[in-house]
């Protein structure tokens, strides 16, 4: 019988980001692959390029059965897409393809994004107290919301969004009441995202075909039929959920914002020679560096199908092979002066997915394989959230800046206070 006291699981809870630490410390400086234990299973720990490409090589790793059932249960959802493999998976992921990665799409979502950033910076010009984080849940929500073709008040989309940014808070805590809360608004949202569902295909909605409502009413299974109501919700919130998700990463960008002034009036200037907070260079390179360098998802698991080899250690059928994300994106043989944060390195190389190292919404190819395809939508979501706290208008308040790295997600303490220029600093409780 496998020792469970010998699992690496419980150093994740109990170190956070920094339990990689542990694991590399078990093999020379540079390796590519450590020895670990996962739930049980022998296991693989990749980073670096060569491990991306070993992980997202559907030969070797599946995912059905790798995810923790309480993640993915509260994160994703029953039966979603993130658990299929082979022709279920490319079949299931044409929608998303449909729906979210078609340039059409993101050109859909950026002047409602413009929008609800104009909005959000007047607020904070107006003497408004929501911070960066708050700011971004609200406005990712009910831009993802109506361009997906949802019903409702912007009031009630904002509530929506309030559940599902809580669900990305809770889901990696399984100990805490915030878990509880999770599932709690999991249950509440696949309820109100089936009935969405129902509502479509009984003639009472008529979303655009294009709109990711209509795509999931309409979705079919390999076979002709079409998903469950309460599966196509899933999807549906899938489709949107990594959207609102994004507002933890404005608050990482917040904290870099201040700490790096001279990039808020570089793309300060951008934006009044450009007159739109959406698509400048500067603020997506800026939203790139954030990407790489904040912490979010610390790791991806992955079974095994076939006996693998990979820089002298082996894994059998049936073990686990684990990504290491914040390991491969801060990776000293895959990047330049890999630690320091340098937006330019993006102006340098805009196409994003030909860096193979760059996986903070994972790696592989978007059509084919497990790549996130709202990985567009994403960066316009949080370069337009750049430019809104760019402005001139308003100061980025250094209080409450600090990060709990064992938490998990995490992001800095106060979510950013973001204030009207010229305001006094106020205490980050209140």
């Amino acid at each position: 019988m496998k020792n469970p006291l010998h699992d690496d699981a419980p150093s994740l809870l109990l170190r956070g980001y920094d339990f990689a630490d542990r694991i590399w410390n078990r093999v020379a400086p540079g390796a590519r692959s450590a020895p670990m234990r996962l739930l049980g299973d022998d296991a693989l720990f990749v980073r670096g390029a060569e491990g991306v490409r070993l992980f997202y090589d559907d030969t070797l790793i599946a995912r059905h059965g790798a995810m923790p059932a309480i993640v993915q249960e509260t994160l994703f959802g029953h039966g979603s897409v993130h658990s299929l493999d082979g022709a279920q998976h490319r079949h299931r992921k044409d929608g998303f393809v449909s729906a979210a990665y078609e340039d059409s799409q993101v050109e859909r979502l950026a002047p409602l994004l413009d929008r609800e950033w104009r909005s959000e910076l007047h607020a904070w010009i107006d003497g408004g107290q929501r911070t960066a984080y708050e700011a971004a849940v609200g406005a990712f929500g009910r831009a993802s919301m109506r361009w997906a073709g949802l019903p409702g008040t912007a009031a009630a989309k904002t509530r929506w969004a309030q559940r599902l940014a809580q669900i990305v808070d809770g889901f990696g805590a399984p100990y805490s009441p915030a878990y509880a809360m999770a599932a709690a608004n999991r249950w509440w949202s696949d309820r109100h995202s089936r009935r969405l569902i129902e509502a479509v295909r009984s003639g009472t909605l008529h979303p655009a075909e294009h709109e990711a409502l209509a795509i999931w009413a309409g979705h079919r299974d390999p076979d002709g039929r079409l998903l469950p109501a309460q599966l196509a919700g899933v999807e549906l919130q899938n489709s949107i959920r990594p959207m609102i998700a994004v507002a933890r990463f404005v608050a990482f960008a917040g904290q870099r914002l201040h700490k790096h002034p001279q990039w808020r009036e570089r793309i300060a200037d951008e934006v009044a020679a450009r007159g739109s907070l959406v698509g400048g260079p500067l603020a997506v390179a800026f939203a790139q560096e954030v990407r790489r360098t904040a912490l979010f998802v610390p790791m991806l698991p992955g079974r095994a199908i076939a006996d693998i080899d990979f820089d002298g250690l082996q894994v059998a059928a049936g073990g686990r092979v684990v990504l290491d994300i914040l390991g491969t994106d801060l990776d000293e043989n895959s990047w330049d002066d890999a630690t320091r944060f340098a937006p330019d390195r993006f102006i340098e190389h805009p196409d994003y997915e030909s860096l193979p190292a760059f996986v903070p919404h994972g790696g592989g190819s978007v059509t084919a394989g497990h790549r996130c395809p709202g990985e567009k939508l994403a960066i316009a979501g949080l370069a337009a959230a750049v430019a809104a706290m760019s402005d001139p208008g308003v100061t980025i308040l250094g209080t409450g800046l600090g990060v709990n790295r064992r938490r998990l997600p995490t992001m800095p303490a106060s979510g950013v206070h973001v204030a009207r220029a010229g305001a006094a600093s106020r205490c980050p409780v209140h």
